[in-house]
């Protein structure tokens, strides 16, 4: 169990601190049903290299990124599994070579005749589970990158790693296990839309019970405005269910109609994780056809990190063109840029006093931060939620700036390692979100931290307490805007 000390430290480094550490792997079903090996696979060495050499073919960056290592050590005490574990190949740079060895040795002229000379190494069963236990001890931050003097985007690497470990039969069950959800119902929990619809009346009669006012949770409308895709952890779990009580306030106040759909109720896209863009444009080619049928004009998506930075980079190219979206709204839309469009034309009213039993503060999710953009200005992905807890919050204050910002430490629960097998490594990857919090609760008396990210949430809620913070503390950004509205016979 890490201590939290008043400033962050780097460790000493301790060989081998988290070998023990991996994941489950996916079962059979699991990974046939996703068109990869059911089991490690006899000649897994050749298909190995075989899907490596495609993927130095498909994506440009990767060689380049294998490449351009000079070794400065810039990024070695960047990893927030570094700063947490100690061990030495949770380093990127070391993380990235168990990777950039096995190039060298097969796919250079060096390492094919002096591989000694340049640290070349054979795929080995051995180098192949480290691949496993240490491609799952990356939560594909990119804070790395924002430190490395040529860019090299350690996530990539990453990615590229587990694609060719599920290739060979070795998926990892929590990730793989989701994705087949979705393929099959719609959305990672495996929801089915009986489930769904109970689900959202039942948030109708709560909201009318809190308020008085008839909230509707509307789901497969067709004709509606908007089709909100949200992470399904929004439908059960709390601060997450919060959120989505606040978008329907949201939508209700500012006389917007919208719709759930039952055929795509999820926004995340776990084929990120795992690397495999065909996993990708499949999750998110139910989202276009369910907009598509709804007859929708646009698309809104809620709190979550990596289901934004899915839509934001890469839906145009998987599932575009949105030729029949209106114009005048970016296609998709975050639902941050959704209200602070809104609160920017005075279209709802706020009372931000009904926060203020809450001191708060914002962590910057990954994905969003070091993978996306909000709004038509630079930095809006950092701008347009603080200035909207600012509307509905009188008490404010932002955690230390190398910890924020571009700069933000993960969760430490990212990546598709949101899993309690790997609880260990989550506790210790929180360790300097956590200590940097730690700062404000002590120098500002700090009481909440919102954050716009379905995995940043879980995360928080599984392990605040183990560092001796209450649950409750995270909380949603539409959970403090949906507090703040005001409600009158109007409405």
């Amino acid at each position: 169990m890490p201590v939290i000390t008043e400033h962050l430290q780097v460790p000493r480094v301790q060989p081998d601190a988290m070998a023990e550490t991996k994941p489950f792997v996916a079962k059979a079903e699991f990974q046939e049903a996703l068109g990869f090996p059911g089991k490690l696979v006899d000649n897994w060495q050749s298909v190995a290299l075989d899907k490596m050499s495609e993927l130095l073919g498909k994506y440009r960056a990767l060689p380049v990124f294998l490449d351009a290592c000079v070794k400065c050590g810039a990024c070695t005490d960047k990893c927030h599994y570094y700063l947490g574990t100690g061990d030495p190949k949770n380093m990127p740079v070391a993380r990235q070579d168990l990777m950039r060895n096995v190039y060298r040795r097969y796919f250079t002229v060096a390492g094919r005749y002096f591989p000694k000379l340049v640290g070349a190494q054979d795929l080995t069963e051995s180098v192949l589970e480290d691949w496993y236990r240490y491609y799952h001890q990356c939560s594909e931050c990119r804070r790395c990158s924002v430190y490395c003097p040529f860019g090299i985007d350690t996530a990539e690497i990453t990615m590229a790693g587990r694609e060719i470990l599920a290739s060979v039969g070795l998926g990892q069950k929590y990730a793989n296990e989701i994705i087949g959800k979705v393929h099959k119902i719609g959305n990672n929990l495996g929801l089915p839309e009986p489930a769904l619809a109970d689900t959202l009346t039942g948030l109708e009669e709560e909201v009318e019970e809190d308020i008085g006012v008839k909230v509707r949770f509307p789901l497969d409308e067709a004709g509606a405005d908007v089709l909100l895709v949200t992470p399904s952890a929004d439908f059960f779990a709390e601060p997450h269910v919060d959120g989505l009580i606040g978008y329907a306030k949201v939508f209700h106040q500012a006389g917007i109609r919208w719709t759930l759909s039952s055929y795509a109720s999820e926004a995340a896209n776990f084929g990120i994780f795992i690397g495999n863009y065909d996993q990708m444009q499949k999750v998110a080619e139910r989202i276009r056809q369910a907009a598509l049928d709804l007859g929708v004009r646009r698309i809104v998506i809620g709190e979550c990190g990596h289901a934004w930075r899915v839509a934001y980079s890469y839906w145009n190219t998987l599932i575009g063109p949105f030729d029949f979206l209106d114009t005048d709204y970016p296609a998709p839309q975050h639902v941050c840029e959704m209200t602070y469009d809104l609160i920017q034309r005075g279209a709802l009213t706020l009372d931000p006093s009904a926060n203020d039993n809450k001191i708060v503060t914002f962590h910057d999710s990954c994905n969003v931060s070091r993978g996306s953009r909000m709004g038509s200005i630079p930095g809006g992905q950092f701008t347009l939620p603080r200035e909207i807890i600012q509307a509905v919050c009188n008490h404010f204050v932002d955690m230390a700036p190398e910890t924020t910002h571009e700069q933000t430490f993960c969760c430490g629960g990212g990546g598709g390692l949101l899993t309690d097998d790997l609880l260990e490594l989550r506790v210790k990857g929180a360790l300097p979100r956590v200590t940097a919090l730690k700062q404000v609760v002590d120098n500002h008396g700090v009481t909440h931290m919102a954050a716009i990210c379905a995995i940043c949430k879980s995360q928080f809620s599984k392990v605040l307490p183990i560092y001796g913070f209450d649950m409750d503390m995270i909380v949603s950004v539409h959970q403090l805007v949906g507090d703040a509205l005001v409600f009158d016979s109007a409405h």
